[in-house]
């Protein structure tokens, strides 16, 4: 068996220690993170002026310690992490840009 069968993949998730920052990002973002992606129909009918939404990760985090880890994970990783923002007791982390959220869904086997 790999290094990523199911026994060895569950003893990095329980210790946090022990999982590299490509995991520990992929955990955070599949316990409830979250894509938005732009809308190229919207984009060719109001035009860039009036929407300027684009492709962006998002991962949540449930205190302001976790964003910290995050934030540092991510820069760790080589990403510019985005301001985050409070939304419901939680905070947001965004990555934004294309390109970067590509790399990240890549590096987080996720699309």
């Amino acid at each position: 068996m790999n290094d990523y069968s199911k026994g060895t993949l569950e003893k990095h998730r329980a210790d946090p220690s022990r999982q590299t920052t490509v995991q520990r990002l992929a955990s955070f973002f599949h316990r409830n993170g979250y894509v938005r992606r732009q809308n190229p129909k919207r984009v060719k009918k109001d035009g860039w002026g009036r929407y300027k939404k684009g492709d962006e990760v998002r991962l949540v985090a449930e205190t302001g310690q976790e964003l910290t880890l995050i934030r540092n994970l991510l820069e760790k990783a080589g990403f510019k992490p985005g301001s985050p923002f409070e939304k419901g007791r939680q905070y947001r982390q965004p990555i934004y840009g294309r390109k970067a959220v590509a790399r990240f869904l890549e590096l987080v086997d996720a699309d």
